[in-house]
């Protein structure tokens, strides 16, 4: 049976990256310049829903953390405390740590205090927090009592065992008498909020006392709590929250900030807040039928029970409760605490006379929310693979009813293109249930780039384009390395110090952009820098120096990027905690290609490097021509050709005896035989009336495959290779055909850059020949 409070855990923490990723939108907002309001609004809102949630499960650290970072927010919220560039320098490191102690708490683990420490001495000498407010982050277990007559009631009864000790239980009872009063003072702003827990809102992990402390953050308070709903104790369900609250708010705070110390439960109470005005009532009314909790009828034939009624108040001020592991709260002047009897007389609904703002249930919203539901990625996946097995069994079905030799026009043709449509139509919903906005990994580049250029001494701005762009979950999970190795390197070694920027005539602050977006049927992710390039010259020395190329080579301006790709190359001159080990590029590039894509290096001396990574859109399935190359079948990805056609003489122009290059359109394109660069046959003699593939790369150049025939155009599923065979250049991996016959799915723009360099740059070769 599965632990509720585990779900619900599971459930916050999965709500606190949402909150998160909130927290970080808003913080670059303001970075950018946006500091109105709601944008502040959004980032204490993130902090302050954290802390709530994390007080209910009792994560001290994360609250003690969030609630100064809180403080320090609220600071700005009110206009008490202007941020300038520094201190969101230190907003953003605090969001960091945030992160930190959430995932710390979800993984059950710690983070030390040498890093929260010194981020919350910064924020107290930034913001001016008094020390008082540290001190008064500590708190007891509370032991509130009440007397209650209990011997009458059960006279009778014989040799009646001890009754358990009812002194730690957080109750609280006075008689209407008692009640303070919660008449403004001299025409002190505020509010009267009246407030229903729901049993759901306990179930969750919540308490009311968490929000009342929150309540006295903003001002003085009062609260008067309303019991008259309690049963007698033989029908007491310990499930049900029996009891409400009417508190009285004393704040120069605008509305919005009481409501949002409700919005953690939002939808787990009946709640109403209006503005105060003319004198408080002297007495908590009941509470109306429509939202007081169920309370189970005396059966017909006896008397109604005498509400239960101590004999003297014990609810001490609010100040001085104090809860098992409860989170800290600044220390406020709060008016003391108050409750009534059983017997109050006067009404007590959700109309109250000060309800000029109208009422407001938190089960309901103003604007209708799209309904979502959170699935465990398994599921996801198993779903995935069988969509899969679905597509294979439509291929071979397929397959079958063609030997059959059936007409297109017969009833189970027909059917069998219905069936085709429909499974493309399941496919493709699929894929879109796990592609994901890159918005998330993105964001964490920006704390990569503020710890690598505080490291360095330098100033990096990160730009960032394009984070809506959805991508497969997988491929997001296994780009953050990559990614994060490529950022690194761009501030270590792409941008100057910033003296040496001041002298070539640039800003003092260096500048890193991310961007992605949908090309050619693929996924581009581009890091752009714009420091001072590649040095060329020096990046030829140190491969000639490491042996890497011969002496005499003949090199271009691309293959000598590409050498940054090489095991064991680097050009630093000194060994940093970032980079200069000569590990990192290579790996980066092995990365990408495990994942079906490429990465190129594209760079202006004194302008700038740009790395750009080119992925598939999914890793499960897709759309591909499959051809006949030395009786061998292969797919070519359908998204990499351009067009197809058959060459006449006239097309054909030979560069060497092994080399011809194809005339299309009156530009030349070359030509590649892949029958003969797979290791399937020697080169042919003549290519006059073959077909070719013309194939389109990313950075616009072109060439043309050489097959023997055109077979088909299906979609196919995607099966690896790297576990069996590790990465072989030009294949991207392998799929099921119809005929149950294995193919090799063709990374074309892979084999055409393999083709090109491959007598330039010395480096390992596979195949799967042989």
């Amino acid at each position: 049976m599965s632990d509720p409070m585990a779900e619900i855990r599971a459930s916050f923490f999965i709500e606190c990256e949402e909150l998160l990723e909130s927290l970080q939108d808003g913080l670059q907002m303001m970075d950018d310049g946006d500091t109105d309001s709601e944008t502040i609004n959004v980032v204490f809102r993130a902090v302050h829903s954290i802390k709530g949630g994390a007080g209910a499960f009792g994560l001290d650290d994360l609250v003690r953390f969030a609630h100064r970072f809180e403080t320090a927010m609220d600071e700005v919220r009110t206009g008490r405390f202007v941020p300038d560039a520094e201190a969101i320098r230190l907003f953003f490191a605090c969001a960091d740590i945030l992160g930190d102690l959430v995932r710390a708490a979800r993984d059950e683990e710690t983070v030390s205090e040498d890093i929260t420490g010194p981020a919350l001495e910064k924020i107290d000498v930034l913001v001016g927090l008094e020390e008082e407010e540290e001190e008064a982050l500590d708190f007891t277990p509370a032991t509130l009592s009440f007397d209650l007559d209990v011997g009458g009631d059960l006279g009778g009864l014989p040799n009646l065992p001890d009754l358990p000790d009812l002194s730690t239980f957080p109750t609280a009872f006075e008689t209407e008498d008692e009640i303070t009063d919660l008449s403004p003072v001299g025409g002190a702003k505020g509010f009267q909020v009246i407030f229903k827990p729901e049993d759901s809102l306990y179930a969750s992990g919540n308490e009311p006392l968490y929000l009342f402390r929150a309540l006295r953050d903003l001002g003085d308070i009062s609260v008067v709590c309303k019991c008259g709903a309690l049963p007698e104790l033989d029908h007491l369900n310990p499930d049900t929250g029996y009891l409400s609250w009417m508190v009285t708010v004393h704040t120069e705070e605008a509305e919005l900030s009481v409501r949002e110390v409700f919005e953690f439960v939002d939808g787990l109470c009946l709640l109403e807040i209006s503005p105060l005005s003319g004198p408080a009532p002297t007495a908590l009314p009941e509470l109306t039928p429509a939202v007081s909790a169920p309370v189970i009828p005396p059966e017909p034939e006896q008397a109604a029970p005498t509400p239960l009624v101590p004999s003297h108040p014990i609810l001490p001020p609010l100040a001085d409760i104090e809860m098992p592991n409860a989170p800290a709260a600044p220390v406020v002047k709060s008016a003391p605490i108050a409750s009534v009897s059983d017997d109050a007389e006067d009404e007590f609904s959700l109309s109250s006379p000060n309800a000029t703002s109208g009422p407001t249930k938190t089960t309901g919203t103003p604007t209708q929310p799209r309904a979502t539901v959170r699935v465990d990625l398994e599921r996801i996946d198993r779903l995935v693979n069988l969509v899969g097995e679905l597509v294979i069994n439509q291929a071979m079905l397929s397959q079958s009813v063609a030997e059959a030799g059936l007409p297109p026009n017969s009833p189970v043709s027909t059917g069998l293109e219905e069936f085709l449509q429909l499974t493309r139509d399941i496919q493709e919903s699929v894929m879109m249930i796990r592609a994901q906005p890159i918005k998330s990994l993105f964001q964490r580049m920006g704390r990569i780039v503020r710890e690598s250029s505080a490291s360095v001494g330098k100033e990096v701005r990160l730009h960032t384009d394009g984070e809506n762009t959805e991508v497969d979950k997988t491929v997001i999970e296994r780009l953050a390395d990559p990614l994060t190795h490529m950022i690194r390197n761009a501030v270590d070694h792409g941008l100057e110090s910033p003296e040496v920027r001041l002298a070539a005539g640039k800003p003092r602050e260096g500048h890193v952009t991310l961007t992605a977006q949908h090309r050619s049927g693929r996924i581009v992710i581009e890091v752009a820098d714009d420091g001072a390039g590649i040095n060329r010259e020096r990046v030829k020395e140190k491969a000639i120096e490491k042996g890497l190329v011969p002496a005499d080579a003949q090199l271009s301006d691309s293959d000598i990027d590409n050498l940054l790709f090489l095991p064991g190359f680097s050009t630093a001159s000194a060994i940093s905690n970032l980079s200069g080990r000569g590990v990192g590029m290579d790996v980066v590039r092995s990365s990408i290609q495990s994942l079906g894509g490429r990465i190129n290096i594209t760079s202006q001396e004194g302008k700038g490097t740009t790395f750009s990574i080119s992925l598939p859109l999914t890793l499960a399935v897709l759309d591909g021509m499959v051809v006949r190359v030395a009786d061998e079948t292969l797919v070519v990805p359908l998204n990499a050709i351009l067009e197809t056609l058959t060459l006449t003489d006239g097309d054909l122009k030979a560069l060497g005896p092994e080399t011809h290059v194809v005339q299309i359109r009156g530009g030349f394109v070359p030509l590649l035989d892949l029958g003969a660069e797979l290791g399937y046959r020697s080169p042919l003699d003549s290519y006059v009336g073959g077909i070719v593939l013309l194939i389109g790369q990313e950075d616009g150049n072109r060439a043309a495959l050489a097959v023997d025939a055109i077979e088909d155009q299906r979609q196919v599923v995607i099966k690896g290779l790297e576990g069996s065979y590790g990465r072989v250049p030009g294949i991207a991996a392998a799929t099921i055909l119809g005929d149950g016959q294995i193919a090799l799915i063709l990374d074309p723009m892979d084999l055409v850059s393999q083709a090109s360099g491959r007598t330039k740059i010395r480096q390992p070769q596979h195949s799967l020949v042989g």
